[in-house]
């Protein structure tokens, strides 16, 4: 069957050639769009190529953007880029990348402990001091400068933890890297694009504080919830259920009694209320989804392509919503991502060596601070209201990412094999 995508890719990608040479914009537009969908399937059946189908997603995605901006912003009355949407997608992909992760994955530093200190030391300076060079050194718009900044500035990802288990790196510090930054993001994130970014566009500590956490460390906690569930014994279970339904009473509560708390929308209590409350509302989905889960176990397995659905979205969205910008700059952008990602793993890398650590393990930290989270640095961007300018940069950062990740864990996994030989 992928083959046949394949094959119908390079008819639709002919019969978009004959549509720009006739000058005939419908041809060569549809041309573009299926042509490049279709080779996303059909590169699955093409052994060298066939890992690197997500990121021929993504190619598709800015394709469709570039090509149909207008009809990937709104879907009849429904606004693509509205805060509440992109809040829940986002949550949505940070599940699911929790879903892969567990509460052991927290405790690894006790094992780990100085590998983990120069991840996490490399991670929140290296990359956003290269993202604020890079962007001065390009004189990139102010918002288009934060978002590179911000994406620098965020934690990393699970793609750092597929590569280095591609890799055959360090499997224990690289989890345990990328749980504790996840958990540092709500302070670090804020604090480093004040630093950086605060004159460039408006950066309030306390909200993006606040942002953070419901895109970052609520889905996280409700896959925790999971996770307890999963394989903690009768005790933890019984625990859980009395929070679950003390969530369930809290939500009720704000459901019918929130229109008579009057309080100022942007004020400490109310922040502090709507961040309980979607804890409260983590522990309510951890639990429902355990449910699922037990009746159909195969779920856990589903859900990193909900994440990867939820990545290819943000890239849809982000590049129809910036498009203009894309055509003006994306070369350059390009050419940014590049040196960014370049920087942290060479930077990465070394920073570990001089400080002590084995080949192995800094090849872990070279993905650890070379590979970001672009999903966050979206969905920050998305409740910033700036997904067209700030949210450019993940645009184009996070496909490179995949290729270049997986193009340096397959040659590290080469060295490593020779140096096992050897």
């Amino acid at each position: 069957m992928r083959k046949i995508f394949l094959w119908a890719a390079q008819l639709l990608f002919l019969f978009a050639a004959i549509g720009w040479l006739q000058e005939v914009d419908f041809i060569w537009k549809i041309g573009l769009v299926l042509g490049f969908s279709s080779l996303a399937i059909g590169v699955g059946a093409i052994k060298v190529l066939s890992n690197y189908q997500y990121t021929f997603w993504i190619i598709a995605a800015v394709a469709a953007g570039l090509i149909y901006p207008q009809t990937f912003l709104h879907i009849g009355s429904i606004d693509l880029r509205n805060k509440w949407l992109i809040l829940s997608i986002i949550q949505l992909v940070m599940f699911g990348m929790g879903t892969q992760m567990s509460v052991k994955d927290f405790t690894g530093i006790r094992k780990s402990g100085k590998g983990v200190l120069i991840g996490l030391l490399g991670h929140f300076t290296i990359m956003p001091i290269m993202g604020f060079i890079i962007a001065k050194t390009f004189h990139f718009e102010p918002e288009i400068a934060a978002g590179i900044i911000l994406i620098g500035s965020c934690s990393s990802g699970l793609a750092s933890n597929v590569m280095t288990y591609i890799a055959k790196g360090n499997l224990v510090l690289s989890v345990t890297v990328t749980a504790i930054s996840t958990l540092a993001a709500p302070i670090m994130t804020p604090f480093l694009m004040k630093i950086f970014a605060g004159t460039l566009v408006e950066v309030k500590f306390f909200n993006m504080m606040m942002e953070i956490i419901k895109i970052v460390l609520v889905p996280l906690a409700a896959a925790m919830v999971h996770d307890l569930l999963k394989t903690y014994g009768a005790s933890a279970r019984k625990r859980i259920t009395i929070a679950t339904a003390f969530s369930a009473f809290w939500l009720l509560l704000i459901v019918f009694f929130s229109s008579s708390i009057a309080l100022e929308k942007d004020s400490i209590p109310a922040l502090l209320i709507e961040i309980f409350s979607f804890l409260c509302g983590a522990i309510l989905v951890g639990y429902l989804y355990h449910l699922l889960y037990k009746a159909y176990p195969k779920i856990d397995q589903l859900m990193p392509y909900f994440s990867m659905f939820g990545i290819i979205y943000f890239t849809l969205v982000t590049t129809a919503a910036g498009r203009d910008h894309l055509i003006e700059i994306g070369f350059l952008l390009f050419i940014a991502s590049v040196l960014h990602n370049g920087a942290g793993y060479f930077f990465g890398y070394w920073l570990s060596r001089f400080s002590g650590l084995d080949k192995n393990s800094s090849r872990t930290i070279a993905f650890e601070v070379g590979l970001q989270n672009g999903g966050m640095a979206s969905g920050l961007a998305g409740a910033m209201g700036k997904l067209a300018t700030v949210g450019l940069a993940s645009a184009v950062f996070s496909p490179w990412m995949n290729v270049s990740g997986s193009l340096l864990a397959n040659y590290c996994r080469k060295k490593v094999d020779k140096e096992i030989e050897d």
